[in-house]
């Protein structure tokens, strides 16, 4: 029988790798054993650390929502982290710019954000989740690994906070001020990225698992069988995935969004070393 990997050693392992920024072998390619159950336990452990350390948690990131991405790294379905007041960013504008030198490998992924005014519980309807939007956003996140190559299984990604590295949040917009149907909008809009000027890929709001609402019920089903986990409750944000696949970043590059469809103004930024 293998042996029961030691959990409190990997959280200090990953932990590690995250405040020192360094990369380390996948702990699926070295602990047979090592589930998502395991991972999200990890995961756990370094959020409690955080949180002794006086970091606090503002809200969730759900990742590999697009699945696009699925069969690049090797997931099967989308996978959650927190994100932290040391790593969430209020754009005053719709300008950025960002250092690169704490992050292992960053990518971008252009987002919607929400900020819920009220909790929500799994077995929400879309239109539960919508009542309870305080407002909607456009934001970057931007992703790392810690394990070489971007090369890892579900469960790796999960003991690595979700691959969460920054999230970029551009003017928020109430639900008043979008207009129409948002539902249907947030299926439909556009979104093109570009770098540096030059176009890169577009995508819809439908390459999030349909839609952004349908991310954000599907993280209240998987927190509904996570009782270590708080539900997600009012004043939280929320970051639902990428749109688009998601790309390399350089110093010295200019990321540029442009968002048709839907009343959220596109963004730009800037990277340094």
């Amino acid at each position: 029988m293998a042996k029961a990997p030691d959990l409190h050693a990997l959280a200090l392992e990953m932990k590690a790798a995250q405040d020192s920024p360094h990369q380390v072998e996948p702990f699926t390619a070295r602990l047979p054993g090592f589930d998502l159950q395991a991972a999200y336990a990890v995961a756990n452990l370094i959020h409690i650390a955080r949180q002794t350390e006086g970091v606090k948690p503002v809200g969730r990131k759900i990742g590999f929502t697009n699945p696009d991405m699925w069969a690049m790294f090797g997931v099967r379905e989308p996978i959650w982290a927190y994100i932290y007041d040391t790593t969430v960013v209020r754009l005053q504008d719709t300008h950025a710019t960002c250092r690169l030198g704490h992050f292992v490998e960053p990518k971008i992924e252009p987002e919607i954000v929400f900020r819920f005014r009220a909790p929500l519980e799994a077995g929400a309807g879309l239109s539960d989740i919508v009542e309870a939007i305080e407002w909607v956003a456009h934001g970057f996140e931007i992703v790392q690994s810690h394990f070489p190559g971007w090369r890892f299984a579900a469960p790796d990604t999960v003991a690595d906070g979700s691959l969460h590295g920054t999230l970029l949040i551009g003017p928020p917009k109430r639900l008043t001020d979008l207009g129409g149907d948002l539902r249907a909008a947030l299926e439909t809009f556009t979104l093109r990225l570009s770098c540096n000027d030059r176009h890169v890929e577009e995508g819809r709001g439908v390459n999030v698992l349909g839609s952004p609402l349908a991310a954000i019920a599907h993280l209240l089903s998987v927190l509904a069988r996570q009782p270590d986990h708080a539900p997600l409750n009012t004043g939280e944000i929320v970051t639902t995935g990428t749109i688009t696949t998601a790309h390399t970043v350089r110093p010295g590059e200019t990321w540029q969004s442009e968002v048709q469809g839907i009343a959220l103004p596109g963004l730009t930024v800037t990277f340094s070393a």
